[in-house]
Order: structure tokens, then sequence, then C-alpha cells
């Protein structure tokens, strides 16, 4: 019995798709799970072509992935299914099988970046609030926030700060941050009041008879830790009614996100915040944006 042209067709994509995958496997060494996906995207291509994958075109993959997105598939998968469709296709022209790549020129979707959660002017006041500041713990809390709102470390940053990296007469404190790259950082006068108060009663109450050079300490005369820290901020959180996801870093976007709400340069807040990358501070450019829009949609007549 003769196969007919629809399974010839098929039959030789199916080869191809196992040969690719193979040659994968023999020169990438991936893993069975990732060669699965490879050859699960392109036999989704090869049914929805209906013809051999070697005739494809630019045109063809372009309208495949616009069949993807009204299908409801996410950019992300889309991105994976081109990426296979390269990987292939890349492999086809080594072998001579083909003499054009068609998905040259084809661009990925915009996977776009996720927003870094943040909090609104008002929340972090509230949070600010929160500590019992007659209590030598919750003195230490209020100026921990206040300082890591006021400077945007990260939280590895602030919990391992000492005496000598905090400079009382210019108001700064001077980090080393990743790649142990040195950058000055201003307090702002809010957070050295909170300082000169924990500093003057607060921690020499909570160190007794121990003696540290860290700024911040625990009752046993020890720096605070990181984990102590996160348990502390979500405490204070629900205190404060934040019901939003919070960690330590969310100050640090907070602090990024507040300034260039108000008109702050995107490159000062790359150097206050250590980025080596402008391209990683620019995500708070987004935050704005998105701000602005919900202000937009409240407010205006027609949002």
């Amino acid at each position: 019995m003769s196969l007919n042209m629809d399974d010839r067709q098929s039959d030789e994509n199916t080869l191809l798709i196992q040969q690719f995958t193979e040659a994968l496997w023999l020169e990438e060494g991936l893993s069975s799970h990732t060669l699965k996906a490879y050859g699960s995207d392109l036999k989704k291509f090869s049914r929805w072509l209906k013809k051999p994958l070697i005739l494809a075109e630019a045109t063809h993959i372009s309208f495949y992935l616009a069949h993807l997105n009204q299908r409801g598939s996410s950019a992300r998968s889309s991105a994976r299914t081109l990426s296979s469709l390269r990987k292939f296709y890349a492999y086809l022209m080594r072998q001579q099988l083909i003499g054009t790549d068609p998905c040259t020129g084809i661009e990925s979707p915009y996977l776009g970046r996720p927003l870094p959660d943040s909090l609104s002017e008002a929340d972090v006041e509230t949070l600010l609030n929160a500590p019992d500041t007659g209590q030598p713990l919750g003195l230490r809390d209020r100026c921990m926030l206040e300082v890591l709102y006021a400077t945007g470390l990260r939280v590895s940053e602030l919990v391992a700060l000492r005496f000598d990296q905090w400079d009382q007469l210019r108001g700064l404190v001077r980090l080393f941050g990743k790649g142990n790259k040195e950058r000055l950082v201003p307090l702002g006068e809010e957070s050295v009041l909170w300082l000169d108060r924990y500093l003057t009663s607060a921690r020499g109450e909570l160190l007794g008879v121990h003696r540290s050079d860290s700024l911040f300490v625990t009752r046993r005369g020890g720096p605070m830790t990181r984990q102590t820290f996160w348990h502390l901020i979500k405490r204070y959180a629900r205190q404060a009614g934040i019901v939003k996801p919070l960690s330590p870093h969310t100050l640090r976007h907070a602090f990024a996100t507040h300034l260039i709400n108000h008109g702050a340069d995107l490159r000062v807040v790359q150097m206050l915040l250590g980025h080596s990358s402008l391209s990683t501070t620019q995500i708070y450019t987004h935050v704005a944006q998105e701000r602005l829009k919900r202000l937009h949609e409240k407010y205006h007549p027609r949002g």
C-alpha cells in the first residue's frame, strides 16, 4: 500500500527533526527534556505548515508566529518556538539542505522585563512608622528602614555596614558593591537624625558589655543578618496593613522609583544603586511610566 503525499511529507519532516535533535545531542550534549521541547516545537510547526520543512519561507515563519499569538500563546512561548526554528534551519543550512534561512530577519516577540515590586510613598511612610521607637529594638529597626529607603542599599550592604563606612561630617556612607566597586551614597537629613538617635541610646543598650564594629547590632552583640531583617520587614508590613509582597529589596526599588518620579537623572540613580550598566537602571523608568499611566486612567476624564 503506497503512502499518500501528506504521509510522505510527514515522514520526511519527522526524519529531519529526528536527525536534527540527534545532531544537537552529539554537538551540544543537551538534556533529553530540552531535545523533546525542540522536537515538539518543530512537529507543531510541521503540522501547521503542511509541506516539507525544507520549503518553508520567511512568510511562513511570520504567519506561524502570528497564528500562535492569535491562539493566546505567550510572548515567551512564541520566542521559544522561534528559537527552535532558528536552530533547526541553521542546522539545515550547515547540512546544505537549504540555500536560504527563512528565520533571517524575523524578530523575536518582545518579552519585556518584569517590573520590580515597589511601594507608594504613602506605603513607605506607613512602613517606616510601624516600629515602636520607644524600645531599643524598635528604634534600631526604624533606623535601618530609614537608611535603607534613603540610600537604596542592597540588604547585604545594609546589614554589613560598619562605623568606618559612615562619614558623619558629610552625611555619606562608603560602600563596596558588586565587583568590589566603591561608591559614596548620601544619607539625607532624616536618616541621619534617626542614626544619631539610634547611636546615642539604642545601640549601647543592645550591645551591653559586647563590642562590635557593626553599625546595626542585635542583643547578642552580633551584626544583623539578612534573614532576620527580612523577617522584620515582613512583620512591620503586616503591622502597617501592607498586603502586597514585600522584601528588603522592595525598599531599594521604592528608593529608585520615587527618585525618578521626582525628576532624578537616570545616571545619578545608576550611581546611587551601584549598577554597572545603565540598562539595569532603565527598568525604573518603566515603573514610573506605569505609575503615570495609572494616574492618567484614574484622574483623566477620558482615561
